[in-house]
């Protein structure tokens, strides 16, 4: 059992063997990629779940649709809005055209599913290059949007809408 510390000067020689071993150590993160020398992570949004590789390459951005062709980010997601979620991580972290980025979606609709590629691009990117994660991690984007449809209700005619109230 440890002995009972009375005085301040006994305080100081229990903490000094804590003191190396504190959290305040920066942390010194590994970059993780793969034998192709891609970083791989998983983004999610709503009901949309991203799968995203990044590799070092001219900014190229693919997207896997439906019937599992790879095409330009532009022509899937077509809303100028939704492409300027996608180039946000990459403006942050400073790095924009510096990294080639294939994803696979499936579920939710498109805003859900821009929404997880960008928080893939963001997790990917940190696990590429750990330098890149303060700014994407300031911006928020390695935090996952917890945001969900409220589910319906019985006697509802929605989540919280009611049905017209007829007094007579």
């Amino acid at each position: 059992m440890a002995e009972e510390i009375k005085s301040l000067d006994g305080l100081e020689a229990v903490t000094d063997g804590i003191a190396a071993t504190a959290p305040d150590a920066a942390i010194t993160r590994e970059p993780q990629r793969d034998a192709l020398g891609r970083a791989y992570a998983t983004g999610k949004r709503k009901d949309a779940v991203a799968r995203v590789w990044i590799k070092p390459g001219s900014g190229k951005v693919l997207v896997r649709d439906a019937k599992g062709n790879y095409i330009d980010y532009t022509k899937y997601f077509a809303r100028p809005v939704l492409q300027m979620i996608l180039r946000q991580p990459f403006e942050v972290a400073g790095v924009s055209g510096e990294f080639d980025v294939m994803a696979t979606v499936k579920g939710g609709g498109l805003s859900g599913q821009a929404g997880a590629v960008k928080h893939g691009i963001s997790k990917a990117l940190q696990l590429y290059d750990p330098s890149l994660r303060p700014p994407l991690k300031a911006a928020g984007f390695l935090t996952r949007d917890s945001r969900v449809v409220e589910r319906k209700k019985y006697g509802k005619a929605k989540a919280r809408k009611s049905f017209q109230f007829s007094k007579r």
